[in-house]
């Protein structure tokens, strides 16, 4: 958590800052070290004591709320606190007519999760359970967020790569938004690829409802894939011929098995700072084929002009670019 002093100019990152403190100090595990540090930040300005006394009538109204343990495996920076609060309009009503009622509502009309989880990675791969004895796999470079409702079980993926193994509860749907779409199972295997505004969903186990933005859904069997953009109508569906490929992250490896470098490029990406390009669409339909390291794929791009017709170049904003080496003309 950020224990900066907040410019005057801020008022959001304050409520923001006064939420988060109401929820560590009445988190299980919270420490001394970060008691402390919050009586620093409350002295450290006024204000902080008006917005931490608003925020903590809201949870003393909640107060019958049913709780689980918060859980933080990396920081989290919620969104301003009165655009939440829109969604509690009606928990806090009643709680001015009925306040020992006033924490059921939220949970009990499925406003108000009872366990929030934020995992994130940078260089490891991670494997972490979730409240609902779920598991998840995490990617280098991924993040996602876990709510548990009373009516179902949300995974956000926020960018990266995941592999869920779902607990079943035919009566608690475990779903998994990602760029405007959304996987909906009740207890299966399946991988989430996202980079950017592209998603990949690859069913290993039990079968699985994707949905794009403007669709219903359609049902994925095993060894099936559905691939979407963000504003796609429907999802493109396909029997995958490459399900272990698409795994091959969990053991490290990445694999390109004659893709064109427009297709490879999104999955190298994924693993870089700085995305690389190709120059043009003559240079996109290269193809390439390798299991590399996905520790290393930064090695990858130095390597590529020894491998391919191609040779690199620097964009205006520092990015490497690929392009083509025209083949030479027919002799006579």
């Amino acid at each position: 958590m950020n224990h900066d002093r907040l410019p005057p100019s801020d008022p959001d990152a304050i409520t923001d800052a006064a939420a988060q403190w109401c929820l560590r100090l009445h988190a299980d595990d919270c420490t001394d070290a970060e008691r402390q540090a919050f009586a620093e930040w409350l002295a450290a300005d006024p204000r902080h004591a008006e917005e931490y006394q608003a925020v903590g009538s809201i949870w003393d109204g909640a107060g019958q709320l049913p709780r689980a343990r918060v859980v933080y495996n990396a920081p989290y920076r919620a969104p301003p606190l009165r655009y939440r609060l829109r969604r509690f309009v009606p928990a806090v009503a009643c709680a001015l007519l009925a306040l020992p009622l006033a924490g059921w509502i939220g949970w009990e009309q499925g406003w108000l999760p009872n366990h929030y989880q934020h995992l994130s990675t940078g260089d490891q791969v991670q494997t972490a359970q979730l409240s609902d004895g779920s598991t998840v796999e995490l990617n280098l470079n991924t993040e996602l967020r876990y709510f548990n409702f009373k009516d179902q079980r949300r995974i956000t993926l926020v960018e990266g790569e995941a592999f869920f193994k779902v607990s079943h509860d035919s009566e608690h749907p475990f779903i998994v938004q990602a760029a405007q779409g959304q996987t909906r199972v009740t207890g299966t295997q399946f991988n989430v690829w996202k980079y950017q505004d592209q998603v990949k969903v690859t069913l290993v186990e039990g079968s699985v409802l994707v949905s794009s933005a403007g669709n219903a859904g359609y049902r994925l069997g095993p060894g099936m894939q559905a691939s979407y953009r963000l504003g796609d109508f429907e999802p493109t569906l396909a029997q995958s011929t490459d399900a272990d490929n698409s795994l091959a992250w969990r053991t490290g490896k990445l694999v390109l098995d004659n893709l064109s470098l427009q297709q490879a490029l999104p999955v190298i990406n994924r693993y870089l700072d700085k995305p690389l390009r190709v120059a043009d669409a003559s240079t996109g339909k290269i193809r390439i084929s390798g299991v590399y390291n996905t520790r290393e794929v930064a090695r990858l791009v130095a390597t590529l002009p020894k491998v391919l017709p191609v040779y690199l170049t620097r964009s205006q904003d520092g990015g490497t670019v690929l392009n083509r080496i025209a083949p030479p003309p027919p002799r006579g």
